[in-house]
């Protein structure tokens, strides 16, 4: 049983602490992606650090490695990479010795029934799942029904068997309860508040800037059909626009596109005066869990975006940042921003003071490792 409550976090993690440092607990992460994935770096290599320093031995087996999705965005990635992910991934089920906890993130192998995968898992090795988007969707709401039929509750049963699920939102635990989950907790994606703090550079310029990071994917749903409304913006008061990550080239004149980088990520956003993150209302959208507005918060930037999901509880509307649905609330958000500097100042030290108290690793991290411990300690 993997139960803390929070009045009992600080006595359990000083409990737990100590016992992971003399047992020697070996927590093995199998994580979607490596550094170059967002959702793996954020949501587990981060605490790395943290759960060494206070006695876990922790190794880290991605599935898809960096150069799968260097390809993959680039739209080129090839079945062999695939075919390798699944070799490499039965490699790691089988290391020895036997981790005494395994932290997954989504699944162990993706397209494969639960029961062969729990299978394959060591057996009595307790699991904490871990999930930052709603993944079931992309078995639930597969276009084949085959697929549907198969592995439409695959996620389920993986939540419903793990001993700990550790959830983004609200949206996904939720669907972690009705799957029949033992334990459920909300952790949110948050950032290394001490990384964002300062710029390492001033910026050159002066114009301001409306600034959105994220992957191919999103960058062709969502900002793309916003590219109308947000370069007459710009030419309307002379802004300009920043991209980072989107893979695409010569947008626009005012649309400035920059490739992603983990080491130039936090200067590249620190670079922006706005940060945006536009949003549909679907299934997959309600799993998000607002990391580029947590960046962007973090970066002391005042924020527009939709109100969807998660995206409701991180934005204040007013306070932080705007809420923005319709294309004219946009313009009106966008348009109060551009003209005010010192509003743009205020909002911003507002959200950099909630992701310090609530989206950043500082807060989070003893409360994730007090989490971890139960796991291998039973603790009730």
């Amino acid at each position: 049983n993997c139960r803390v409550t929070p009045d009992d976090a600080d006595e359990v993690f000083f409990l737990t602490s100590g016992l992971a440092r003399s047992l020697d607990v070996r927590l093995q992460i199998l994580s979607r992606y490596g550094r170059k994935g967002a959702s793996s770096r954020v949501r587990m290599f981060q605490y790395v650090p943290w759960l060494e320093a206070h006695g876990w031995d922790v190794s880290i087996a991605p599935f898809f490695d960096d150069a799968y999705l260097t390809a993959q965005y680039a739209g080129e990635g090839t079945r062999s990479q695939v075919a390798a992910a699944y070799a490499r991934r039965l490699g790691q089920l089988r290391a020895r010795p036997k981790p005494d906890l395994i932290w997954l993130e989504k699944e162990a192998l993706p397209m494969i029934p639960a029961a062969i995968e729990r299978r394959l898992l060591p057996a009595r090795t307790p699991i904490v799942a871990d999930y930052d988007d709603a993944v079931f969707h992309s078995y639930d709401l597969h276009p084949r029904a085959a697929v549907r039929r198969v592995l439409g509750q695959k996620i389920d049963r993986i939540m419903q068997h793990a001993s700990l699920v550790l959830a983004g939102n609200e949206y996904l635990a939720v669907r972690a309860k009705s799957a029949g989950a033992s334990h459920v907790e909300i952790v949110p994606t948050v950032v290394d508040a001490d990384a964002y703090r300062t710029p390492s550079a001033p910026r050159s310029d002066t114009a301001p800037r409306i600034g959105w990071v994220g992957t191919p994917s999103p960058w062709r749903e969502y900002l793309v059909p916003m590219l109308p409304l947000l370069t007459t913006l710009a030419e309307q008061h002379g802004a300009r626009i920043t991209v980072i990550g989107s893979g695409a080239r010569d947008v626009h004149p005012l649309v400035d596109t920059l490739e992603w980088s983990e080491a130039a990520e936090i200067d590249q956003i620190h670079g922006f005066d706005i940060g945006i993150m536009p949003l549909n209302e679907t299934p997959w959208a309600l799993g998000k869990c607002g990391y580029k507005l947590i960046q962007y918060m973090a970066c002391a930037k005042p924020v527009v975006a939709s109100p969807v999901g998660v995206n409701r509880e991180i934005v204040e509307h007013g306070v932080n940042g705007f809420l923005a649905d319709s294309s004219e609330d946009w313009r009106i958000a966008l348009e109060r921003l551009l003209r005010d500097r010192d509003l743009r100042s205020t909002m911003g030290a507002v959200g950099c003071r909630k992701v310090l108290q609530r989206y950043s690793l500082q807060s989070q991290q003893e409360r994730v490792s007090s989490l971890l411990a139960a796991c291998v300690e039973g603790i009730d």
